[in-house]
């Protein structure tokens, strides 16, 4: 169906029933929430349970809800994705509406959600990467590891960006897990990639990829690695792939992984046993015969990326060897070069100011907040508010505080005077949930048929066709 044709049926319906269930008449207070990732999710679900007269509205950009979820876990990491199965629950309420393909600063501003509605909560996320300052980095092939993400989650708009896997050795900047993630991306099977809800894209390309060595370059030692220990346990046992420590970097902690407080010193025991040993005869068999390998090159900062013979593409990476004296790092003079033909940086995401006016800090990239609370009816919650930090589990709980101060300042509202919804300018483009559900029956019965979760739609237009059929 053509777009124009699609807009005008959205308009047909949304104009029948308003898009939203009818709900706006209560006398309770609104609260617009604009996001409708983990941050936001979480944030409804309090204010609808202590709150349950209040209207809540979840505005989000993309025609579908989820956020991180859908397109920050990795596929292969599908128990992590069950929260989604609460999210729906509270999506569902009576008192709560997901507006899709509505975008602050673009479909709305802050100024009609502040007129429409008594509290206004901002969990819209990060949607750019930090960058390191170094010399040759917007060489080809140097790129953010967030777009590798996208591109095996499916986020719209990044199937066909430009990314060559045709190296031995691919360098990852950055020690959290998203850095694993994208390791672990580049060195599983291709096989095993296919039982999840991988992209075909990216299928694609790691059928043509030559990738067998992934590095993991961290500016400090092993004391102050990010990743968390599931990831870091899939790593050492990923089929065919080896782990390549430096022991000389893990005979110093052994002694203190004993005073550790948990869950660090299961972290810190995993890997001085992955480095020094013993591992089990099974385990070594399988290092010993694996094709692949994966290395965490501690103690390194990236200096320099340097060209190969087009002038365009990175070919090294120069490395300088820091020294690290208890909570400082030093770097020294020594340096080292890898060989490589693509690096991806992984050193934090950092949210964008969606239009001028709204409160912003962009030296941190965060909306600055006391505790969640921006202003009088203005919230800030998850990585919008916090910076990127943590796993999931860290986003609820902040999701929840600041849903908390949300329905204690509302406390006092009986009779709102605020229209909500209602009071917004018309959006013709926007989706609601029943469109969700459309797209969501469409991708798991599409992969039912492959043995698969669900085989996702990757482009915007393909979406909002499925909902007008």
């Amino acid at each position: 169906m053509k777009r124009a044709a699609f807009f005008s049926s959205l308009v047909r319906r949304n104009n029948f029933h308003h898009g939203v269930r009818q709900l706006s008449n209560l006398g309770g207070p609104k609260v617009a929430v604009v996001g409708a990732g983990p941050a936001g999710f979480y944030a409804a679900q309090i204010i609808a349970k202590n709150q349950p007269d209040s209207v809540i509205d979840i505005y989000e950009r993309l025609p579908v809800p989820f956020g991180l979820v859908r397109f920050g876990v990795a596929p292969d990491h599908q128990d992590v994705k069950k929260c989604i199965t609460t999210f729906t629950k509270t999506a569902e309420l009576p008192n709560v509406n997901f507006i899709g393909n509505t975008a602050l600063g673009r479909d709305i501003s802050l100024e009609d959600l502040r007129r429409c509605y008594d509290s206004v909560l901002l969990t819209y996320g990060a949607e750019e990467d930090r960058e390191l300052g170094v010399p040759g980095e917007h060489l080809k092939n140097v790129t953010a590891a967030r777009n590798i993400v996208s591109m095996y989650n499916g986020l719209p708009g990044y199937q066909d960006q430009e990314l060559n896997l045709d190296t031995e050795t691919a360098v990852v900047v950055g020690m959290g897990n998203v850095a694993i993630d994208v390791a672990r991306m580049l060195l599983t099977p291709i096989d095993t990639l296919r039982k999840f809800d991988t992209t075909e894209c990216w299928l694609e390309r790691r059928r043509h990829s030559r990738v067998k060595r992934v590095v993991l370059v961290g500016r400090r030692g092993p004391l102050n690695v990010s990743f968390t220990i599931k990831e870091l346990r899939e790593m050492t046992k990923l089929e065919g792939t080896r782990p390549i420590f430096h022991k000389q970097q893990y005979i110093p902690i052994k002694d203190m992984v004993a005073t550790m407080e948990r869950p660090k010193k299961r972290l810190m025991e995993l890997l001085v046993k992955t480095a020094l040993g013993p591992v089990d005869p099974k385990t070594a068999a399988g290092w010993a015969e694996a094709q692949n390998e994966w290395e965490l090159k501690l103690l390194r900062s990236p200096v320099e990326f340097l060209a190969g013979s087009d002038g365009k593409s990175v070919h090294q990476i120069k490395l300088a060897v820091n020294v690290q004296k208890g909570d400082s790092v030093e770097q020294t003079d020594e340096t080292e070069v890898i060989e490589t033909g693509l690096v991806l940086r992984s050193i934090g995401y950092k949210s964008i100011q969606a239009e001028q006016g709204l409160p912003f800090d962009p030296k941190r990239g965060v909306v600055p907040n006391t505790d969640g609370r921006v202003e009088s009816g203005l919230y800030a919650a998850g990585w919008l508010g916090t910076g990127p930090r943590g796993v999931i589990i860290d986003t609820m709980n902040t999701a929840f505080k600041v849903g908390g101060k949300i329905v204690e300042d509302l406390s006092s509202i009986k009779d709102s005077k605020k229209p909500g919804l209602s009071g917004m300018p018309e959006l013709k483009h926007r989706t609601n949930w029943e469109d969700w559900l459309k797209i969501d029956k469409a991708e798991t019965v599409a992969g039912e048929l492959n043995g698969r979760p669900r085989e996702k739609m990757t482009s915007l237009q393909q979406m909002l066709d499925t909902i007008t059929k």
